[in-house]
C-alpha cells in the first residue's frame, strides 16, 4: 500500500470517527454551540446527567416588565431558567433551576421578593406533610436543609427562590412548588436582589 493511500484511509477513518462522535454527543453539547444560547452549568458530581436547555438563552426584559424598578427576576418554568436584571441594567444573570414536580404544584404570575433569608430553616407545608407523613416537622439551617444556603421569600405564601444541597435537582422537575438554584447561584442572586424586586413566573 502506498504512503499516500494509507494517509487517505487514515484521514477518512478519522473523519468518520469524528462524525460519529458528533452525532452521538448529548443534545446539551450540540445545542450549547448555537448562537445566543448559554450552556447550562453542571455540578462535577453530576457528570453524564442530561439537562433540558431548550430555550435556555439570554432574554430581553422588556416583553415581561414595564420597568426595572428594584430589579426584576423572570422564571421560565419550561426552560427551567431564572433571569435577573438589575435596575440600572448593569447586571444580567441567567441561572439553571429546578422547577415544581407537576402542573398542580406550579404557580405562575407576578409576585415580589418580600424577605431575604440568609440562613433559611425549613418546615414542610401542611400539603407536603400530608403527601409525605414521614418528613420531619422542622430542619434547622445547615447541610441537611432543603432550602440550601439562602432563600428569597415571595409574596405568595410558602413560595421561595432558594438554594439546594442536592444538586441533582437542578434542571429537573423536582420541587414541591419553589424554584431551586445551585447554592453558589442563590448566594450571588441574594446579593443582587432586594426586598421589593419584582418576580414573574411564566
Amino acid at each position: 500500500m502506498s504512503g499516500k493511500r494509507s494517509v487517505q484511509i487514515l484521514d477518512r477513518r478519522a473523519f468518520l470517527a469524528g462524525a460519529a462522535a458528533a452525532l452521538g454527543a448529548p443534545a446539551v453539547a450540540q445545542q450549547s454551540q448555537m448562537p445566543g444560547s448559554t450552556e447550562m452549568e453542571t455540578d462535577p458530581a453530576e457528570q453524564g446527567v442530561r439537562r433540558n436547555i431548550s430555550s435556555f438563552r439570554s432574554l430581553d426584559w422588556k416583553p415581561y416588565f414595564s420597568d426595572l424598578t428594584r430589579g426584576a427576576i423572570l422564571v421560565d418554568i419550561t426552560s427551567r431558567a431564572l433571569h435577573y436584571w438589575s435596575e440600572d441594567e448593569s447586571v444580567y444573570r441567567l441561572y439553571p433551576t429546578s422547577v415544581p414536580l407537576s402542573e398542580e404544584l406550579t404557580r405562575r404570575g407576578r409576585t415580589r421578593v418580600t424577605y431575604k433569608d440568609p440562613e433559611p430553616d425549613w418546615r414542610p407545608t401542611p400539603s407536603m406533610k400530608e403527601r409525605n407523613p414521614d418528613w420531619p416537622d422542622y430542619v434547622p439551617p445547615g447541610p441537611d436543609n432543603p432550602l440550601g444556603t439562602r432563600a428569597l421569600h415571595l409574596s405568595w405564601t410558602y413560595y421561595r427562590i432558594h438554594g439546594t444541597h442536592d444538586t441533582r435537582k437542578i434542571g429537573r422537575r423536582s420541587s414541591n412548588g419553589c424554584i431551586g438554584l445551585y447554592n453558589r447561584h442563590i448566594e450571588e442572586l441574594f446579593e443582587f436582589a432586594e426586598v421589593g424586586t419584582q418576580v414573574l413566573l411564566i
